[in-house]
């Protein structure tokens, strides 16, 4: 599914002419293709769907840590460009959960996995990636679960 979006936007973006979006595009198309290829070596069929939000995700971050570099040496033109690259790359994620939204879910995860202290916080963890996978931003549920669980 991700990778037909990719194609389409290749498609769309290439014949609109938008050359700053198009090097992003093919760097994701590339990035994908590399996988597939250490995928391959491995004897699977190249990556899935969720190999690719975990992809996408990480050159996020990549783009992140380019963007407090680049602040730090005074480079805004460079800041402009990471946060360009980096909606991009969010055009192809599904939607966030907001803060509140993944309070709730901590929450009510907490309770119906019965967690009574940092020993269950792999457990409470693996019950919300199961639950709200690539919706949810897992490290930031994961320091409001281990909050949440030293005070059990």
């Amino acid at each position: 599914m991700i990778r037909a979006r990719l194609k389409d936007a290749l498609k769309q973006t290439e014949a609109q002419g938008r050359d700053d979006e198009l090097a992003v595009l093919r760097l994701i198309r590339t990035a994908i293709r590399d996988r597939d290829a250490a995928a391959h070596l491995k004897g699977r069929n190249g990556i899935d769907d969720n190999e690719i939000l975990d992809m996408l995700r990480t050159m996020l971050r990549q783009r992140d840590e380019s963007i407090r570099a680049y602040e730090q040496s005074g480079r805004i033109e460079l800041v402009e460009q990471e946060l360009h690259e980096q909606d991009v790359i969010r055009g192809f994620l599904p939607p966030q959960m907001s803060d509140d939204e993944i309070d709730a879910a901590v929450r009510a995860t907490v309770a119906a996995c019965c967690a009574k202290g940092l020993k269950d916080m792999g457990r409470t963890l693996d019950a919300l990636r199961s639950a709200y996978g690539p919706e949810m931003d897992l490290s930031s549920a994961s320091a409001k679960v281990k909050r949440m669980l030293r005070g059990c």
